[in-house]
């Protein structure tokens, strides 16, 4: 089990002509998008087949964002994902990922946007 990580770092990744900021100090890592929709865009996942055959139900799913609060907290980082430099979720800080307000009114926000 890893006991800490230390980072330097400053990365944009464009995606689709929109910037996503990733920069890191110490223990603390901070993922910047640039609007809901790019956040949306990418923590939506691989599009579906229609075509494909349904999963099968064998037990119940694990929660993706309790698998990367337990990694955050056994690397030592404290992970911050922002939107539009607001935070919406941060992680490594607690037993689970603490969601703010912000995230909550931003994925409301997203429904009633076009795309």
């Amino acid at each position: 089990m890893a006991s800490g990580l230390d980072i330097e770092a400053r990365l944009v990744i464009t995606l689709d002509g929109d910037d996503v900021q990733i920069a890191g100090s110490g223990g603390y890592l901070i993922i910047n998008f640039p609007s809901q929709r790019v956040f949306d865009k990418i923590t939506s996942g691989p599009p579906k087949d229609p075509n494909a055959p349904p999963k099968p139900k064998t037990s119940p799913p694990l929660d993706p964002l309790q698998q990367l609060n337990d990694l955050a907290l056994q690397l030592g980082l404290v992970l911050d994902m922002r939107v539009a430099g607001k935070t919406h979720v941060t992680f490594g800080t607690g037993r689970s990922a603490k969601i703010t307000l912000n995230a909550v009114l931003g994925k409301i926000g997203s429904f009633f946007r076009g795309t």
